[in-house]
């Protein structure tokens, strides 16, 4: 197939015609996911910056909760039977996520991650965390258990002694191993306000990119799907044969 523009001739071959167009069809559906993830990225900050305009009392019957959701809760920890979630970073330094059961008051329990620690000098020599088990209220927001992005492997079962290291539990995996199956419905995970006592580092902030990177990146997709289209034309166009 030729096609003749004034002076030159548009004839490309059909292989490099065929690979051109797939390739920018895979640049174009890169982008238009890139978008996608920035829309639920506005949405997960959006709920983030939201979730503070009220605080919610959860105990036991309370219903599921938004994501999010500022929350205040009376009970007490319970110091002797903590887990310690490995493969957490902060600033670039690997440690875990302290979590503690919250025995709630009136019934029931809840999970509070009550920040993050570095790992010491070996992973045999766990960080002490401790925290007294006195009647208190404390105060976070409601949200999931860490989670990875690709689960290999098969997890072994978790067991004591306490305090457990375990790697992207899920909340069926920590309720067995505590042998306590009565939990609120408020929320998987209450995230420790940074101003609560008996916490550690807390730099809580929705997971991922913000949504204006995720936009970056599409606009890089999309350009050099542009660019391919014009590498196409330009080395696909050849001087006419003279009359």
């Amino acid at each position: 197939m030729s096609i003749k523009v004034g002076s030159r001739i548009f004839a490309p071959r059909p292989f490099t015609t065929l690979l051109t167009i797939a390739l920018i069809a895979m640049l174009i559906s890169l982008g238009m996911w890139q978008l996608r993830r920035a829309g639920e990225k506005r949405v997960l900050f959006d709920s983030f910056a939201a979730g503070a305009d009220a605080t919610r009392m959860i105990d036991l019957p309370t219903p599921r909760l938004p994501r999010y959701q500022h929350i205040v809760a009376s009970g007490h920890y319970d110091q002797a039977r903590q887990i310690l979630i490995d493969n957490m970073v902060d600033a670039g330094r690997a440690g875990y996520f302290v979590i503690t059961p919250f025995a709630l008051a009136g019934g029931g329990w809840v999970l509070v991650n009550r920040g993050w620690v570095p790992l010491g000098a070996s992973r045999a020599a766990r960080p002490t965390i401790p925290v007294t088990s006195d009647a208190r209220q404390l105060r976070g927001r409601c949200d999931n258990l860490p989670s990875p992005g690709i689960q290999l492997g098969t997890k072994g079962k978790l067991a004591p002694p306490y305090p457990v290291v375990a790697a992207f539990p899920n909340h069926a995996e920590l309720a067995q191993l505590l042998e306590e199956y009565s939990w609120t419905k408020a929320t998987d995970l209450v995230l420790l306000d940074p101003a609560e006592p008996d916490g550690y580092v807390r730099s809580w902030a929705p997971p991922g990119f913000a949504p204006m990177r995720h936009i970056g990146y599409a606009v890089q997709w999309f350009a050099l799907a542009l660019t391919l289209l014009a590498i196409y034309v330009v080395t696909n166009i050849g001087k006419g044969r003279s009359a």
